[in-house]
């Protein structure tokens, strides 16, 4: 009989999540995770397969969540979804953001992809999935603000709502980079109020 096991799958999860994102599915080996964790690599193995797939549960649930928050911002007055986009543009990776004032460990939607999508068509297309969420739910958030008269109604929704998940996209790299908050925040606020009437504008 197999005996039953002493940890926390969500745990083991979340700890293998937070080295993935500091040093890249090649850079993170079995031996790390198993220090990082502090389950045997028998332990892991038997538990989640191999690196592949333990990877692939952890960018899964990653993605998972990135869709909840993305649909959790259409949600409030469509007089306040300028300043919900806003809110995001200053939180670059408000999945998983750094501990206790740590250094920003980066996103892994950015990482996974950038490492592994050329040769791993399961991630390519979650993060495809994961991208599409985003720029439909900042679609609805302008089309939100024009309903609300703060943003042009001729203009494109579609395509403002792209221009703002690569906005993030890009924030998101120079906080890696460890570019200062006022910086990043200029150009957030930048973003939006190039947007906006300029009766609105800070």
């Amino acid at each position: 009989m197999a005996r039953p096991r002493t940890f926390d799958e969500h745990d083991v999860v979340t700890t293998a999540r937070r080295r993935f994102t500091e040093t890249g599915y090649h850079g993170t080996s079995v031996g790390d995770l198993s220090a990082a964790t502090g389950l045997s690599k028998g332990s892991l193995y038997g538990a989640f397969g191999d690196k592949e797939a333990l990877f692939r549960r952890v960018f899964e649930e990653y993605c998972a969540a990135a869709d909840q928050s993305a649909a959790a911002r259409v949600e409030g007055p469509e007089d306040e979804a300028l300043d919900r986009l806003r809110d995001w543009l200053h939180s670059p990776d408000d999945v998983v953001g750094g501990d206790n004032g740590s250094r920003h460990p980066g996103c892994l939607l950015a990482k996974g992809t950038a490492e592994l999508a050329w040769t791993d068509e399961a991630v390519a297309a979650r993060s495809r999935a994961t991208f599409q969420v985003l720029f439909d739910s900042c679609r609805q958030l302008i089309e939100q603000a024009q309903r609300a008269g703060h943003v042009n109604p001729t203009a494109d929704p579609a395509v403002l709502g792209q221009l703002v998940v690569a906005t993030h996209r890009g924030l998101e790299a120079l906080t890696e980079a460890g570019v200062d908050a006022g910086t990043l925040n200029r150009i957030a606020d930048a973003a939006i109020d190039n947007l906006t009437p300029g009766s609105r504008r800070r």
